[in-house]
């Protein structure tokens, strides 16, 4: 099968979602991901996970000893079919949400 640019992309996320096609990953099928965001301070997570509680969505909260300058980390999971513009669009509303709250894109997760 030919790769598909318009479903993947040839940056870190379409390349990903076109290896879990090749392994034979069902891409349609509803799962959980993760969405990490990294802030500068507990009280500036906090705000940013109450914004996704109030939106009904699950997460955790925990330090992150990683990065001294982005200490805490909110992740998201979203149950959704891992296609690029799912994980794109949730990843852009996520960013715009964290940016007055100086908080930082850190990565996406794909749950097995």
């Amino acid at each position: 099968m030919s790769r598909d640019l318009t479903l993947f992309p040839e940056d870190e996320i379409g390349n990903t979602l076109w290896q879990m096609s090749q392994d034979g990953d069902d891409l349609n099928s509803e799962r959980e991901i993760e969405f990490s965001m990294l802030f500068p301070s507990q009280e500036l997570a906090l705000k940013f996970g109450q914004i996704l509680l109030e939106n009904n969505q699950k997460l955790s909260f925990t330090p992150n000893e990683a990065n001294e300058d982005l200490p805490w980390e909110i992740t998201a999971y979203p149950y959704m079919p891992a296609t690029y513009e799912n994980i794109t669009s949730y990843q852009e509303l996520l960013v715009a949400g964290a940016e007055p709250l100086k908080g930082q894109f850190a990565g996406v997760y794909f749950i097995a």
